[in-house]
């Protein structure tokens, strides 16, 4: 029989996060944070929908609720008829809203106006929620089943220079061509990973998208993650990579939390609050300026991303892989061959 006296003694916690994954992955610095101050604690987490497999891992989970966005903010009210039957020892609401205000709750920590910041990344403001001194770096726990399905998906072999092509939202799509054009120059002789394979990240409705740059890969060097998985699969198969790019996307963000060293391409978004975060990480962007696109927004349509070339972008890639490769790529499973004398011990 299960010792109830004992479950009364569990701490409760419930974690309000984002609805789009980027903005969850960007948080999960705190719940890294909150289940390292409270190993024994019990963790509800309310997520976006898309979201949701992030926390498949998580070790301290009892549950995880999606928000399916309503009318009228009546989502809002669903969540609360789902947790407003326990008392919460402590509800951290990354969302600003009222829910946290009408919960039964020992302790309180909501995102809040004075925690904003045009200057500060999101993964700082976050910390401020919490009065941390020292930011918590963004955590992603796969299990050994993820790992497994990637070492399928991504063998031992040649580097891998890794690509996020695509996104949800036009605005942001750095060309497919260009893309095409930067893949071939950083694999070429002269690139930062010379005859490495490409692996290619995305929806399996993006794959018509994508055909272009899948038929310029040279031939057996194609890694294919189209539609292969879900987001603990494709943070499993991310982390086997020795460079990624991709658009200012959450696929981006996820890249950056496992370690891989990634280049974000930034247009219409303040890379100051939204670039992927971590110490080997970098952005590559538009000769306009960020504030001056964002002005743009419903005013045309197509990328606003046009001004970011492929020069400037092959640049920003070799600046980073010069910075990171020799003392963070000596964990991955495929040592590179690049134009930098990589020793190991």
């Amino acid at each position: 029989m299960r010792d109830t006296r004992r479950d009364e003694r569990v701490m409760k916690i419930l974690f309000v996060t984002s609805t789009r994954i980027g903005d969850t992955v960007m948080t999960m610095g705190l719940l890294s944070h909150l289940a390292e101050q409270y190993p024994n604690a019990s963790f509800t987490v309310a997520c976006g929908p898309l979201s949701v497999p992030l926390f498949r891992a998580f070790p301290n989970l009892e549950q995880v609720i999606p928000v399916w966005k309503r009318p009228y903010d009546l989502h809002w009210i669903e969540l609360w008829m789902q947790c407003v039957t326990r008392h919460w020892d402590l509800v951290v609401d990354m969302r600003s809203s009222f829910l946290s205000w009408c919960l039964p709750a020992s302790q309180r920590r909501v995102y809040r106006n004075r925690h904003r910041s045009e200057t500060l990344h999101k993964v700082e403001q976050h910390g401020r929620v919490l009065g941390l001194q020292k930011t918590p770096n963004p955590k992603i726990w796969t299990t050994a089943e993820d790992r497994e399905r990637a070492n399928e998906l991504v063998p031992q072999g040649k580097p891998v220079l890794a690509f996020g092509p695509t996104t949800s939202w036009e605005g942001k799509q750095w060309p497919i061509p260009r893309y095409v054009e930067l893949m071939q120059r950083l694999i070429a002789p002269a690139g930062i990973l010379p005859g490495a394979r490409v692996a290619i990240f995305g929806t399996t409705k993006e794959r018509r998208v994508l055909q272009p740059m899948i038929d310029a890969i040279p031939p057996g060097d194609f890694i294919d993650i189209i539609g292969k998985g879900d987001l603990l699969t494709a943070a499993a198969c991310l982390k086997r990579c020795n460079f990624f790019i991709a658009n200012d996307t959450g696929l981006m963000h996820l890249a950056a939390a496992v370690g891989v060293p990634t280049l974000g391409l930034f247009g219409p978004s303040l890379k100051e609050n939204y670039a992927p975060w971590g110490t080997c990480t970098g952005v590559a962007e538009t000769t306009i300026p960020a504030r001056e696109l964002i002005r743009q927004i419903g005013q045309t349509s197509g990328t606003l991303m046009g001004s970011l070339t492929v020069d400037a972008t092959v640049a920003a890639a070799r600046e980073l892989w010069e910075r990171c490769a020799c003392h963070q790529l000596m964990d991955s499973p495929h040592k590179p061959t690049s134009p930098l004398r990589v020793v190991e011990n």
